[in-house]
């Protein structure tokens, strides 16, 4: 049987609360919010923290709502939510596409943004979907919070830019005029990690491609967007020969490792392929006129 090393618990009654007792209890210490991350790799001695902070009673920080020109996410928001949510999928559609593909139900109703993210996984779907969308992370410390963005805060496989004692607890989108998003994910099973998967974002003036983004899961440790793949979008028109070079561009920039999932050379194909794939179909979802 598998199970963890022993650790102290402690219940957060409060987004105050948590990040005092993560500063009383020092650096050995994690929060824990769905759980189906940090876990796992307890379970198997990937990860042995001495206290778990449970942080499931800070329900205000479960939210999907719009501030200005801006959606923000909560922290806490679970997957199931995101899933669900129709003003999300009015502005940023890849949310959606990525939720379905995410685990099984049971994983979705417990699973928070927040915890996807802070995981880092180099296969994990949202941290790609927020990378195509440019989101920007709120980060919150006893001296007050910090707005990062996806590449700031995104350090290398299982590493983020959260301090010991701070906390993720918001994400924040911007609302810009004729966007259009969509996220193309291989896997082997349903619900499984990602082969290769590849989120697209696009916000369009008239004809041409005002702004992008291209996010990348499990085609590279150290690879969350390709970011030569945008500069050959941006400013172009969105024609098949913009997606074909962009698709080009990202075969060249990700770098997969050959794994059980596959060879290197296959995934690259992937990049390559689900990168015109899902800049075609954020294309395909741009309000007209």
């Amino acid at each position: 049987m598998q199970v963890p090393a022993p650790f102290e618990y402690e219940r957060a009654i409060s987004v105050d609360d948590a990040l005092a007792l993560l500063d009383r209890l020092g650096p050995e210490a994690r929060v824990i919010a769905g759980g189906h991350s940090l876990l796992p790799m307890m379970k198997l001695r990937l990860a042995a923290p001495e206290h778990l902070v449970d942080i499931n009673d800070l329900r205000d920080l479960d939210y999907i709502r719009t501030n200005g020109s801006e959606m923000r996410i909560g922290a806490m928001t679970r997957h199931r939510t995101l899933l669900e949510s129709d003003a999300l999928e009015v502005q940023f559609p890849i949310f959606r596409d990525a939720e379905q593909v995410i685990a099984d139900p049971p994983v979705r109703n417990r699973g928070t943004i927040g915890g996807a993210l802070c995981q880092a996984d180099p296969s994990e779907d949202l941290s790609a979907v927020c990378a195509a969308c440019h989101a920007k992370l709120v980060i919150r410390g006893l001296d007050g919070e910090r707005v990062v963005d996806m590449d700031e805060f995104h350090k290398g496989p299982y590493e983020t830019s959260v301090g010991p004692a701070e906390m993720l607890t918001e994400i924040r989108l911007e609302m810009r005029p004729r966007p259009g998003s969509a996220y193309e994910k291989v896997e082997r099973r349903a619900g499984d990690w990602a082969v290769a998967a590849v989120g697209a974002a696009v916000w369009m003036d008239e004809d041409r491609i005002a702004d992008c983004g291209i996010g990348l899961s499990a085609l590279g440790s150290n690879v969350l967007r390709a970011h030569r793949a945008e500069e050959e979008l941006r400013g172009k028109p969105a024609t098949d020969e913009t997606i074909e070079i962009a698709g080009r561009a990202a075969y060249e920039e990700c770098e997969p490792v050959t794994d059980q999932r596959g060879s290197a050379e296959y995934k690259r194909h992937l990049a390559y392929e689900l990168t015109k794939r899902a800049v075609r179909r954020a294309l395909e979802r741009v309000p007209r006129g």
